[in-house]
């Protein structure tokens, strides 16, 4: 009888060692999923610093692109304004040459006595007349020149002020949906996964419990809707993004 009991016991011992490496091997592969997905989560932080490096870098050259057109704006005033100060020059040099030219008629008129000396003065100054009207005709030409190329240097600019006011429009929309997109991704992914792996963790101990057991698994099915809403939520927000982003491009072909 004695030896019957110890058998018996060495059998429930047995059972026992069993469920408990039973357990130990359900432990040791929720502790695998575990890590594994902390080492994706990882990744994917490392993959949005990147991305955010990437768009800070790409920031930076559009504000250096900024400060280049500025200074050739600066550049492209002075010449503006050398070019004025020229065409007042010449302005200032033909009222000269129209008082010359009036003295002049004003000493024919006094010199009309001399008619052999006043004729060959006359033919002098209606060649330096000629003269003078052929180069009034090369310094119009010159002032509507120069008047047209100003004009279109300052089309240019234009153009490219606005061009560049609307590319860091787009930046700055891009990074602050970056940066929401961020925020959204670590609220609302982080609280759903937490529930899942802990109710992972402790569904094990309510194998043996149907009720309790189907309890856990609502709650698990209710924090897997919570990341699945959460995921078409993300889809849709990132797709409104790319949205705007061939929007404006479209918007600057345009242009």
């Amino acid at each position: 009888m004695e030896k019957l009991t110890r058998s018996e016991e060495l059998i429930i011992a047995n059972k026992k060692l069993i469920f408990q490496n039973e357990e130990k091997e359900k432990r040791a592969a929720e502790l695998l999923i575990a890590n594994e997905e902390l080492i994706f989560q990882n990744r994917e932080k490392e993959n949005r610093a990147s991305e955010l490096a990437l768009a800070n870098i790409e920031l930076a050259f559009q504000n250096e692109e900024k400060g280049k057109r500025a200074a050739e704006l600066v550049i492209a005033n002075k010449e503006l304004i050398f070019q004025n100060k020229e065409k007042e020059d010449r302005a200032a040099e033909l009222i000269l040459a129209n008082i010359e030219l009036a003295f002049q008629n004003t000493e024919k008129g006094n010199r009309a006595a001399e008619l052999i000396i006043a004729n060959v003065e006359l033919e002098f100054q209606n060649r330096e007349k000629g003269n003078r009207a052929a180069e009034l005709v090369i310094a119009n030409k010159e002032l509507l020149y120069q008047n047209e190329e100003k004009e279109k240097r300052a089309t240019e600019l234009g153009i490219a002020y606005k061009e560049l006011k609307k590319t860091d429009a787009y930046l700055k929309e891009y990074v602050k949906g970056l940066e929401e997109m961020m925020f959204m991704t670590s609220h609302k992914v982080r609280q759903p996964v937490a529930n899942i792996l802990g109710i992972t963790n402790i569904i094990s101990n309510y194998i043996n419990s149907p009720a309790q057991l189907k309890t856990m698994v609502s709650f698990l099915k209710e924090s897997a809707t919570s990341l699945d809403v959460f995921i078409q939520e993300l889809t849709t927000f990132i797709y409104n993004l790319e949205q705007k982003g061939k929007s404006k491009d479209q918007s600057t072909g345009a242009t």
